[in-house]
């Protein structure tokens, strides 16, 4: 957690000006931003949990900018997590730490290993019917968006490519912006995603009942926007806010409550406070 990162930033220090620089940073970052909003708002909190309701056109922007993070298409990714919320840490759960892997302190490991990168080897443990999705394969823009996923995987990488070549004026300024703002963004986003499923279910607090080992984690919740506050997601599926706490930054919230302020999202579904007693948990529970 803490030598690669510092490793990726002493990479930039010493290439900073010779193979990255500032425009490389910006498209990094904006990149990240923009496409990460795809899935903790698109592909999770709208398309697997219903926590609002939008338009065809926020729809289908939603679903591209998904798409353009490289975890797959979106009804593979919703029917995924549908059906880790339904076997949440039980035999079944694509991509529980917690199941199958043995006892121990090795068990933990494997299961870490498992939760966090092995389950994407493992066509077994994915969901690959309409079981946790009839909804979306009925649904024609969503098949659309689906049909089209390697024209977004193009456009994914070929955005910071032609930006990069634009402002550098040469192929090499294209490609070098291609490698950080297209190549390293999706392989950090991904990671910092799959930390959920990881870390998030291993290493946190739990603050409310639910029937899993979903936690709250703070430093994966900076990186995914919100999505770290595990725990009061798996204690309120449906809810569009996972940070229920003032000081529980959750930007993707930020953003959808900013939406509903302008009328381009609507229903919002938020757990009130009194669900919100119901379920919280006695210092001795946790």
């Amino acid at each position: 957690m803490v030598v690669p990162p510092l490793a990726l930033l002493s990479a930039m220090g010493l290439l900073w000006g010779v193979g990255f620089h500032l425009r490389d940073l910006v498209l990094l970052v904006t990149m990240y931003v923009v496409c990460a909003f795809g899935t903790t708002i698109g592909f999770h909190r709208y398309f697997t949990h219903r926590g609002f309701q939008t338009s065809a056109p926020l729809k289908a922007v939603l679903a591209i900018l998904g798409c353009m993070t490289m975890q797959g298409p979106l009804t593979q990714w919703v029917t995924d997590h549908r059906k880790h919320h339904a076997l949440s840490d039980k035999p079944g759960d694509p991509h529980s730490p917690h199941v199958g892997n043995g006892d121990g302190a090795w068990g933990a490991v494997k299961g870490f290993v498992h939760a966090h990168v092995g389950w994407l080897f493992n066509n077994l443990g994915m969901e690959q019917g309409r079981i946790y999705g009839k909804d979306l394969y009925e649904d024609n823009l969503v098949v659309w968006v689906d049909r089209l996923y390697l024209v977004w995987i193009v456009l994914t990488l070929g955005i910071p490519f032609a930006v990069g070549y634009a402002i550098g004026g040469t192929a090499v300024a294209g490609a070098e912006a291609l490698v950080w703002g297209g190549l390293l963004r999706i392989f950090l986003y991904q990671h910092a995603t799959f930390s959920v499923n990881s870390i998030c279910h291993m290493f946190g607090r739990k603050d409310y009942f639910s029937r899993d080992e979903a936690r709250n984690n703070w430093l994966v919740a900076l990186l995914v926007f919100g999505e770290g506050w595990h725990n009061n997601h798996h204690a309120f599926p449906a809810s569009a806010r996972h940070g229920l706490q003032r000081w529980q930054l959750d930007v993707s919230w930020w953003v959808i409550h900013g939406l509903e302020k302008v009328g381009l999202v609507w229903n919002v579904k938020v757990p009130d406070a009194d669900q919100i007693g119901r379920r919280r948990l006695q210092p001795s529970d946790s």
